[in-house]
């Protein structure tokens, strides 16, 4: 991702290496266990069911202890020897309770009853009534103990794999307050070295290992028979991106021919010096390259229920910013990068002085957009960031972009006026983008856009272009890319391309139709947990407090996947064309 880039669907064309998609995350496993969600006590009544527990056996003990000793003064004014009295919590002589024993003599029991005073029943009446109030009490915390759920194990196929691997992932052998990290962490650590060509490695890489083997038997299924057009597209792509050979026998030809259709390239050959704004909807709009700035359709953060156009920085091709500023500490990455652009534009039929310049001339426009570009550390807090416009309002802020015939093509079929909001991440980049592009030079332009084009879809070309990526990964990462098998590589390559598409295939073939929902109530339940809590924070000013549970309200749930790409139609219109 860009520096500065703020929730874009876009991945970083050089992220490394590939994280999964949110489409494409595996759920929460198992079924649904417990109370249901209009049964469930809410989080903050389960937390103090034991607290209730333990209020109600306090209650109990001495209720036990007076009914015993009434019990045993009653049997005792009877006649009846009592038995060993006990109180909750006492060691208990089974053999010695159980000795219930009778005065010797012929007088019957009930001959005694009779005889004895007014007081005496009064006391038996009284045992007795506490004797059924204890059973109340017992039934009424038998009851208790089995609503709670934590008492309840789960024992489900994926609760005991989960506890495994949690258990797998700790070191037990660490001292936890001495280094927390490494009791938690070290376990996994131990059990999953760096693989070769991999500059990190994290559970989420492993699942998406795991779920890129899914997708390879769902695309190469020969039964595939989708009434989805998007989703046979899908197949289509990945099977043509395994045909190594004719992917060879091509070369850099259908490139070339995709720089000559949108109206050439000054590196390569003849170019149109007037469409600006045509070339500029080709390479973003069409072909999903995101130069000088990203637009994409989501929640808008201040109102998660509703869906808004976005626009925030982007346009390098580097990682951070950094890289463009500190030239000191970052020469080798800097030369290793201008070789990569000289090397491509030279496959693509650039001669090597002339493109040496040119592509030099792109580098220094980029360190122009990196100057402006707001450090990722100052986008922290969402309320400076954030501001809601109209196209209209955007077009008087960064006049140099045509915005709404531009967002009318990139979000097509929609239909938008120029009173249609938007957010906008950084108006100030905006404005300054806008300032750059009037004051360079048509040619610098022109070079830029169809770079990013080039550096988009190298991926997809012949060995030579995939080598001189590699040598240019090596210098930033520090690592060389393993040969990774050409399946993984177009599997990636289509998850790019078609994202969706591909998540819906996945989707319909693993999530469990009630995952989703079970998620999304656990993270319910987490966030009314949280703003409870808040009510018992004496630290808190009541404005902060307000303020908090404002922000807890306004988070957007991204789990699992949008729910759009399980209608054929809905899936279609987004790769139609």
């Amino acid at each position: 991702m860009a520096p500065g880039q703020r929730h874009s669907p876009q991945q970083h064309p050089l992220a490394h290496p590939h994280a999964p998609k949110a489409a494409l995350k595996a759920p929460p496993e198992g079924g649904k266990r417990g109370l249901t969600p209009e049964a469930r006590p809410p989080p903050t009544a389960q937390l103090c069911l034991r607290c209730r527990e333990t209020l109600l056996f306090a209650l109990i003990s001495p209720l036990v202890q007076a009914a015993a000793a009434v019990h045993a003064l009653a049997l005792t004014q009877l006649g009846v020897r009592p038995p060993h009295v006990h109180t909750l919590g006492s060691p208990l002589h089974a053999a010695r309770a159980r000795q219930v024993g009778f005065r010797k003599g012929t007088v019957p029991l009930l001959s005694r009853l009779a005889s004895r005073s007014q007081l005496e029943l009064v006391l038996c009446a009284v045992s007795v009534s506490l004797a059924l109030l204890l059973g109340v009490a017992v039934v009424a915390l038998a009851i208790q103990y089995r609503r709670d759920p934590s008492h309840s194990t789960c024992l489900t196929d994926a609760c005991v794999r989960v506890a495994s691997k949690i258990l797998e992932a700790l070191d037990s052998e660490t001292d936890p307050c001495q280094d927390f990290y490494q009791y938690s962490c070290g376990g996994w650590i131990k059990r999953n070295p760096l693989p070769n060509g991999r500059s990190k490695w994290s559970t989420f890489n492993s699942i998406w290992d795991q779920n890129q083997a899914i997708m390879k038997h769902l695309l190469e299924n020969a039964t595939f028979n989708s009434s989805s057009e998007a989703e046979r597209k899908t197949q289509r792509y990945y099977l043509s991106c395994l045909k190594e050979q004719r992917i060879e026998e091509l070369g850099s030809q259908p490139l070339m021919e995709l720089i000559d259709k949108i109206g050439g390239w000054n590196i390569t050959g003849p170019w149109n010096q007037t469409n600006f704004m045509e070339v500029l909807k080709m390479v973003s709009g069409t072909y999903r390259a995101t130069p000088f700035f990203t637009v994409y359709v989501g929640a808008d953060s201040k109102s998660s229920n509703s869906n808004i156009i976005q626009v925030d920085q982007s346009g390098l091709f580097l990682p951070s910013r950094d890289y463009y500023l500190n030239k000191t500490a970052n020469e080798k990455v800097l030369a290793a990068y201008l070789d990569y652009m000289v090397e491509l534009g030279m496959l693509l039929g650039g001669a090597k002085e002339p493109t040496q310049l040119q592509m030099q001339q792109v580098l220094d426009f980029e360190t122009q957009l990196a100057n402006i570009t707001v450090p990722q550390a100052e986008r922290r807090d969402d309320e400076k960031i954030y501001h809601k416009m109209s196209i209209a309002e955007l077009q008087a802020l960064a006049p140099a972009i045509d915005w709404l015939d531009y967002l009318a093509y990139a979000l097509a079929p929609l239909e938008l006026t120029d009173m249609e909001p938007v957010v906008v991440y950084g108006d100030a980049y905006l404005q300054q983008v806008s300032d750059l592009i009037n004051d360079t030079d048509r040619s610098v332009l022109n070079n830029y856009l169809i770079w990013n084009l080039v550096q988009k879809t190298a991926s997809s070309l012949d060995q030579r272009f995939e080598t001189a990526q590699e040598r240019l990964l090596e210098t930033l990462y520090g690592t060389r890319k393993s040969c990774t098998p050409r399946w993984q590589t177009c599997i990636s390559n289509t998850d790019d391309t078609l994202g969706f598409a591909l998540g819906s295939l996945f989707v319909k073939a693993t999530f469990d139709r009630d995952s989703k929902a079970i998620a999304e109530e656990m993270i319910s339940e987490i966030r009314t947990a949280f703003e409870v809590s808040l009510d018992q924070l004496d630290w808190m000013d009541e404005k902060t407090r307000q303020a908090a549970k404002e922000k807890a309200d306004a988070i957007y749930d991204m789990i699992g996947f949008p729910d759009f790409i399980l209608d054929n139609k809905e899936l279609d219109d987004v790769y139609d064309g």
